[in-house]
This record gives structure tokens, sequence and C-alpha cells, in this order.
């Protein structure tokens, strides 16, 4: 009966963690769900919006809903096809707006970092669960979106499409599941070859000498944790480094951008007033203008890493000159371009941009890598420092061509088929000015700041040999007045000295001031009295006998008694009293009872 009992509870326990598993796993799957709806949902209200306030709709309701439709389906990399265009030839777009892009992009990670998070009365899920679960949910969104917009005024490829739909969320939410799982990095440098690993094998070394050889098993658990550690932190610099320098070129394109529109702010004005002339249609092409000014920004480093952009294909932009004659739609941001004809003085210095970044990715992984005057024992090697240096080039080159190649395409047919930067151009550009800066920046930064915190120590030893021996010194010199002030006590003086004291006045200030040597004795004369005439006790000068062994018999006797008196009213000041100190007489010493005798006997005399 019982094996019965325990075998029913194991079944009904397995079967609620299965239940809660299912649970959790619905759980993320709507979840990526409602994030693809809520993407969705945001364009669709701000397309009804400009429908609603259009004093000329094309189509109605169900049109606008379309174009929403095919809108979210192109901030996921599909290209859309116009098939109605003058010529009557279908129009391509493929330029993703970047803003938008970045909508699905957020929704999804936070999806799938949330779907992570234990929630109570359910397993927590793996990695790898909640990743297809988000994922699939949101996939299953797409698919429905992409067979409701082929027959819209926007339409597209559904093979082309179904290859380039899942690429947004299947990354987004492994960077959401990798980030919720605490950015775990060893697994992936466990995959590359050799030096790139950073397995340092002195880190390894220094931890197995520190431990005690007969405890094998926890040197080698240590020394794993130490390069474990030395790994992560070096993939975090890398990281980091990487992270900054491409948001320098990020940020140094869109003020070449800024600054070229303000430079042809005339321009940028006529364009935005001839594409519309209701005030509809201007806060729609503003709009669209500051979805667009991300993909701006990606053009602008482009231009300043060196290979510029295309607008056609026949024309390029580039600092040093503006070839061919560029297909210039009427467009804000297009005004921004430079005229025609080689560069100018100003064009040349948007290479500053690049190397400014390269800097910043010597700086960032110089400041770890070689770490300042306490912490000096911790410096990487120059090799470890120009390794994470040129990875983080690498890395930054990889972003950028990405980037380059997400903020590009085809506008139409013809001459509009290429537009915007070229993805692998402007990535091996990237590469050249980030690591052929970065590295020999990094390696200049860290010899400078090695060899100034060296000479910094040198520095800082001296100035504390100085104060140790500077703190010695003063307490050799307070110990020793401590000890002549207590030789100069006038109550451990003998009684004559007292009274010659008190008969002569108060004590002058000088005679303290004037300690007596310790290392020399004083000299006595024949008859017990020291030189300058003092008495001493037992032939013995007070002044060198230590105050705590003097007899019993001198501390109680009456004279000596008035002499501490006097020498004590003397140094007060006259604070004390005039009247002199009680008698005070030893207690007798216990007397054994007489034995009884016959007759009175005389009275015991009292003690003096």
């Amino acid at each position: 009966m019982t094996q019965v009992s325990e075998r029913s509870t194991t079944l009904s326990s397995a079967s609620a963690a299965e239940r809660g598993r299912a649970a959790a796993l619905t759980a993320a799957f709507l979840r990526g769900g409602i994030a693809a709806g809520i993407g969705l949902w945001s364009l669709a209200v701000l397309v009804i919006v400009a429908w609603i306030s259009s004093p000329y709709p094309d189509s109605g309701a169900g049109g606008a809903l379309h174009i929403a439709a095919g809108l979210w389906l192109l901030a996921h990399g599909a290209e859309l096809v116009r098939p109605e265009t003058l010529s009557g030839v279908p129009a391509p777009i493929g330029v993703v707006p970047l803003l938008i892009a970045a909508l699905p992009v957020w929704l999804v990670y936070r999806s799938s970092r949330d779907a992570l998070e234990p929630e109570e009365g359910r397993p927590q899920l793996t990695a790898l669960g909640a990743l297809c679960t988000v994922a699939g949910g949101y996939l299953l969104v797409g698919a429905a979106v992409v067979v409701y917009a082929r027959g819209g005024p926007l339409s597209t490829d559904t093979l082309g499409t179904a290859l380039k739909l899942p690429l947004v969320p299947v990354l987004s939410a492994g960077a959401g599941v990798w980030v919720a799982s605490g950015r775990p990095v060893s697994p992936l440098l466990d995959r590359l070859p050799g030096r790139l690993r950073w397995a340092s094998p002195g880190v390894a070394a220094d931890t197995a000498d520190s431990s005690d050889s007969s405890d094998a098993s926890g040197t080698a658990a240590t020394a794993a944790a130490a390069v474990a550690a030395g790994r992560r932190r070096r993939a975090v610099v890398v990281m980091r480094s990487t992270t900054a320098g491409t948001a320098v070129l990020l940020g140094g394109g869109l003020l070449l951008v800024v600054c070229s529109l303000m430079w042809h702010a005339g321009a940028a004005q006529e364009s935005f007033l001839q594409l519309a002339a209701a005030w509809s249609g201007r806060i729609a092409v503003l709009v669209l203008s500051l979805a667009l000014l991300p993909n701006a920004a990606v053009w602008g480093a482009s231009y300043a890493l060196g290979p510029g952009f295309a607008l056609g294909t026949s024309a390029t932009v580039t600092p040093l000159a503006v070839t061919g004659s560029p297909a210039l739609p009427p467009f804000p941001l297009l005004a921004a371009v430079p005229a025609e004809g080689p560069g100018m003085a100003v064009t040349w210095a948007a290479g500053v941009v690049p190397l400014v970044a390269g800097l910043v990715i010597a700086w960032f992984t110089v400041r770890v890598a070689a770490p300042p005057y306490a912490e000096r024992d911790e410096a990487w090697s120059a090799g470890d420092t120009a390794l994470a240096a040129a990875l983080a080039g690498v890395g930054c080159a990889v972003l950028t061509a990405g980037l380059a190649a997400a903020a590009g395409g085809p506008m139409g047919t013809g001459r509009l088929v290429e537009f915007g930067p070229v993805w692998w151009l402007t990535g091996a550009a990237a590469l050249a000015w980030t690591v052929g800066i970065g590295v020999p920046g990094a390696l200049l930064v860290r010899a400078w700041r090695l060899r100034d915190w060296g000479g910094a120590t040198d520095e800082m030893d001296e100035m504390d040999e100085m104060d140790a021996a500077e703190e010695v010194q003063e307490v050799r010199e307070s110990t020793a007045s401590k000890a002549a002030w207590w030789r100069r006590v006038p109550w451990r003086r003998g009684e004559a000295a007292a009274e010659n004291e008190a008969d002569d006045g108060p004590v002058e200030p000088q005679s303290l001031s004037q300690p007596q040597s310790l290392s020399q004795p004083e000299r006595r004369d024949e008859d017990g009295t020291a030189g300058d005439g003092r008495p001493t006790l037992d032939g013995v000068d007070p002044a060198d006998e230590p105050y705590d062994v003097l007899p019993t018999a001198a501390w109680h006797d009456r004279d000596a008694q008035e002499a501490r008196w006097a020498a004590i009213k003397q140094a007060s000041g006259g604070l004390m009293t005039d009247f002199p100190p009680a008698e005070t007489k030893p207690e007798p010493e216990p007397q054994s009872k007489p034995e009884s005798r016959p007759g009175p006997g005389p009275e015991p005399k009292a003690a003096d």
C-alpha cells in the first residue's frame, strides 16, 4: 500500500512539473506573438492617422492597413514592390528606415529576456526553449502579415520575405536570452583558436604556486576560475571598445549630416515644401525624415571613412570628389549631398571622425589593459593589449558593414537600383582605420602610462620613507622629554629639597626647559649628597631612583608628608588651602590576648 502511494505521489509531481513547463512555454510563445502585434499596431496607428488627415486619400481604410503591413515587413528587411508607377514597371523599395526597424528589435529583445525570468509556480525555461518559443510566436504573426500584404499597394516577394523575416526575431531573441543568462562569453571563447582564447598560462601557474600542493583538485579549480575570469574581462573590454568605436563613427556621421543640412538649408527647405502643400503631408514628410535619420548617420560615417555612398549607378559621393551625375529625387535629407566636383578642405576634414574612433578604441582598451599606479601589477602584456585593440577594430568594422548593408538598397529601377553605401567597402575602410590607429595608439598609451606610473611610485616610496623617519624621530624626542619631566617632579625629591624650594619661591619655567642628561650620572659628594648640595635617600639621589620603589616608611613619615604638601601647594599657585595635612598614623599591629592574671596590671601605652 505504501509503494502504491509513493508511486502515485511521484506521478502526480511529475505531471505537475510537466504542466508547469507547458504553461511556461505557452507564456513565452504568447510573449513573442504580443511583441509582433504591438509593433504592427504602432505602425498601423501612424498610417491610419496620416490617411485620416490627408485631404486626398488614394484608397480606403483597407489600403491604409495594407500599407501598414508592408511597412512592418520592410522594417524586417523585406523588399517591397510598388506595382503602380508612371512607367508601368514595378519599382522595388529596399531602403529600410532604421528607426522603424529598431521597434521590433527592441520588442523581441524584451520579450525573450522576460521569458527567462522565473514566475511563481512555474519552472524556469532553458535558454534554447525561451529562444525558440518567443521567435516562434513572433514568426506566426509574421506569416499572417505576409499573406495579408500580398494584394496591397505595397506587395512583397513571398520567397524573399520568408528568408529575411526570421533574421530579426531570431537574432533579437538570442540577444535577450544572452543578456538574461548573465552575458556568458566562455563558451564562445573556447571555440576560438590558439592565442585568441587568452588562456594565459601565467595566471594558472601563479595560482598553482600559491596553493598547497596536497590540494590538487582545489588548485586546478582555482586556476580554471582565474583563467575564465581573465577571459571574461578581456572579452568585456573588447565589446566595450567595439561599441564605443561604432558609436563614435555613427555620431560623427550624424554630425556631418546636420552640418551639411545647415550649410544647404535653402535647398532642404525648398525640397520640403515641394513634396507636400498641405500640413498633413508635411508632417508625414517630417516623420519619414526622422525615421531615415539613422540611415543618414550611417551614410555620413561611410562618407567619413572614405568609400562614401552611391546615388545611382553612375554617381559616387566621397570626401575627395563627387563623381558622375547623382540621381537625386526631391527629399530634404538628400539636400545635404555636396555639390559636384572635387573635394575641398572642408570635406577632407571628415577624416577626423574615423581618427577619433580609432583613438577611442585605443583608450577604452588601455584604461583596463594598463591601469594606473596601484594596479600596475594587473597590466596586460603588449601582445594582449594589441590583440584586444585589434579585435575591437574588427568588431567595429563588422558592425559598420552590417549597418551599411541595412541602410542602403534599391529605390527603383534603372539608375536608382544602387542607393546608399557599399557594405563591404565600408567594412574594409572601417577595419583599416580602427586597427591602423587603435593598435599603435593603445601600445603608445600603454607605454606612457606604465612609465609614468613607475616614476610616480619611486617618488611615493621616497616620501613614505621620509615620513616614517620623521615619525620615529618625533617619537624619540617625545619619549626623552617625558622621561626628563618625570625626573624633575618636585614630590619625588627628598625632604630638604622640597623645603628649600618652598622657601626660595616658585619654580622658574626655565629650570623645567633644561632637562638633565639621562645618559651621564650625577656626581655625588662624600657625605651622601648630590653635587649641587641636594640631599639623598640612603646615599641615592631620588631623581635617579624610580618613584615606585621608595621605602614605605619614608612615604608615611610626618616630615615627608609636610614636604610633599609644601611642594604641591607651591606648584598649585595658591589654590591649595593653608592648613596642614591631617596626621596619619600607621595601623597598630594585632596583638594576642594576654593571659588572665590576678590583680590589675598596667595599661598598654598607645603607639606613637
